[in-house]
């Protein structure tokens, strides 16, 4: 039994290791920043790591007064676009900490 109490205690710190390292590729995700378009770049959203809005910028070509709807689906569209950016890419940067492991409450 003695073996096994040093064992438990190498598995605990390459667990704490592994969660500073998510952190820390927590950290540097929230300040980068993903970009999602619509409509062929006439809408074009900016989120970042925290999933914040950070820009929206539209081409003066896609607002029609006629047709506020098609704007309104262009700009969800275009956010939906970046926040998948964003989280593709925090799994997989989280997936080389984990080697593909699914760690509940980890991340």
């Amino acid at each position: 039994m003695k073996g096994f109490g040093g064992g438990m205690q190498q598995l605990m710190k390459q667990a704490n290791q592994m969660q500073n390292k998510m952190k820390k590729i927590q950290e540097e995700l929230a300040t980068k920043e993903f970009e999602g378009t619509s409509g062929g770049g006439a809408v074009k959203v900016t989120v970042n790591g925290n999933n914040e809005l950070k820009a929206v910028v539209i081409n003066p070509d896609a607002v029609t007064p006629d047709d506020v709807e098609m704007l309104q689906d262009l700009i969800m569209s275009a956010t939906n676009d970046a926040l998948k950016n964003a989280k593709e890419t925090h799994d997989k940067e989280m997936s080389k900490v984990t080697g593909g492991m699914n760690i509940p409450g980890m991340f």
